[in-house]
């Protein structure tokens, strides 16, 4: 896209380029728009992820809506980011890229929107880093009239931040991260596979390992259960992800802080006159449903879902049936009514 954009952190990239997916068609009034933000390891291709949004009953429909998903910038999935070209020095950013925050990914994905002129956004939503990135949407953008909000809350807690923070440090510890500058045919696989496995952790709970797993041996490979699968998890990452993109949409994610910069949580948060759905799930322990509670308080017009469900924070991408029943009910009711 020959349009240039500007980050927080000030650089200014002349070009970008930005994938997207979308399904449906832009109505004569280009405002039957619903936009899906995607989590950390996501991509544009929505349908992948969130299929079950998509199937009979669900609250995405091609034949009315004009369903958009697009990824975000710092991406390996087609979007600028480390694995680009820098006009520079003609070889791939890496650990040049530069820093980024959430809002950063708001402005850059209204370049597109700007250019398609979209008029109007019935439904942002997202879980996990897209979540964020719905919310500050909705603070930040004209065109949303509502957004959904899962399992995130008002800004990055220390808790997560943590987390993050652990398995950055996993990362630059591998052996081929040289300063986040490497091979792309020899990356920092291991660093970042045991980040993944850290993260899958994370992403569920206690008693869904011991359902799951319980102390079972492998047959095969005379290791745990919860072993094999930890490793699986990480070897499957490291052959489609990048671990420079990993290290700086995680720390986008610890940008996250609607009051940044604005006032108080209260004037922030009260002032945003729109329908907001905010989804927090029981089990998660990732950003626990305290903080779903806190943001849902904070919010005019708030509609707050606490569902139950065993697989902790990775719920958003597992209880479709849940989340279609919510965002029906909020869609019809606030949307179309």
């Amino acid at each position: 896209m020959n349009k240039s954009w500007t980050t927080e952190s000030g650089y200014t990239f002349p070009s970008v380029d930005i994938a997207w997916k979308s399904w449906g068609t832009l109505n004569a009034e280009r405002d039957n728009v619903i936009l899906i933000c995607h989590a950390l390891t996501g991509h544009a291709a929505a349908d992948e992820w969130f299929s079950g949004l998509f199937d009979e009953g669900g609250i995405l429909d091609p034949k009315k809506q004009f369903i958009l998903c697009i990824n975000v910038p710092g991406s390996c999935y087609g979007s600028t980011g480390p694995t680009s070209i820098n006009p520079k020095t003609g070889k791939a950013w890496q650990a040049d890229f530069p820093e980024i925050a959430i809002r950063d990914i708001v402005t850059f994905q209204q370049l597109l929107l700007d250019q398609w002129d979209i008029r109007g956004i019935e439904l942002a939503f997202g879980g996990s880093m897209g979540g964020m990135t719905a919310l500050e949407f909705a603070i930040m953008d004209e065109r949303i009239k509502s957004a959904a909000i899962f399992v995130v809350g008002k800004a990055h807690a220390p808790w997560a931040i943590g987390i993050s923070q652990a398995q950055r440090l996993a990362i630059y510890a591998d052996e081929n991260w040289k300063e986040g500058f490497y091979d792309l045919e020899l990356p920092p696989a291991k660093g970042l596979a045991a980040a993944r496995a850290m993260a899958m952790i994370t992403y569920r709970t206690p008693k869904n390992y011991d359902q799951k797993f319980d102390r079972q041996i492998h047959p095969e490979k005379k290791i745990y259960q919860v072993e094999s699968y930890l490793n699986y998890q990480g070897q499957k990452l490291t052959e489609r992800f990048d671990a420079n993109t990993y290290i700086i949409l995680s720390k986008a994610m610890d940008s996250h802080d609607v009051s940044r910069g604005r006032g108080s949580f209260e004037e922030v948060l009260g002032d945003l006159n729109k329908p907001v759905l905010v989804v927090g799930f029981e089990s998660d322990r990732l950003y626990p449903i305290e903080e779903q509670r806190e943001l849902a308080a904070l919010l005019p017009h708030a509609q707050l879902a606490e569902l139950k469900s065993p697989y902790g924070h990775d719920a958003f991408l597992i209880e479709f049936e849940q989340l279609n029943e919510q965002l029906n009910i909020f869609y019809h009711s606030f949307i179309k009514k």
